[in-house]
């Protein structure tokens, strides 16, 4: 169905029947709940917390020993805070402490080649968000910083590193 059809048919349907319509779709589909019970009562600081929580939880686990490292975790929270329309501070301080605490982790042990460059994509994405969102004045300092640890670590692919740097300037 277009958007166009869909549009008509929703302008034909009473109010009480459009009603009874959202009302079901909040029942039946968890996504629609989910941006409901966002929409009408955010807690954005508490799902921020929980997000951190998980992240953290792949590079340093507090139940299992071998951690996962996966750069996915954090990206599904990103997609998902964007799908939910989410402040974008609060999405760019995700993205950063996912950098962060891989950072910590990358000076702890040994990675993959494969960690840099799912590292440089989170990097890239980052900045890219910032600049968009035209909050790189209030991320500028921690971007720097996280630059900076890649140069004493010695991140590879460190010249694709600096290119994403010049976007900011």
């Amino acid at each position: 169905m277009s958007k166009r059809a869909l549009k008509g048919y929703l302008k034909k349907l009473s109010k009480e029947d459009l009603e009874e319509q959202v009302v079901d779709l909040y029942h039946r589909f968890q996504v629609v709940k989910t941006y409901y019970d966002f929409v009408f009562n955010p807690k954005e600081e508490k799902l921020v917390q929980e997000a951190k929580a998980k992240i953290s939880n792949e590079y340093f686990p507090l139940k299992r020993k071998k951690p996962k490292a996966r750069r996915s975790v954090a990206q599904k929270y990103v997609k998902h805070f964007k799908t939910l329309g989410m402040d974008p501070f609060l999405i760019a301080d995700v993205m950063c402490f996912n950098l962060e605490i891989a950072q910590t982790f990358s000076a702890e042990r040994n990675v993959p080649d494969a960690f840099y460059k799912s590292m440089l994509n989170s990097f890239t994405e980052m900045v890219r968000h910032v600049i968009q969102n035209g909050i790189s004045p209030d991320f500028k300092a921690r971007i720097t910083k996280i630059h900076q640890t890649i140069e004493e670590q010695q991140w590879l692919y460190e010249d694709e590193f600096y290119k994403v740097m010049d976007l900011l300037d």
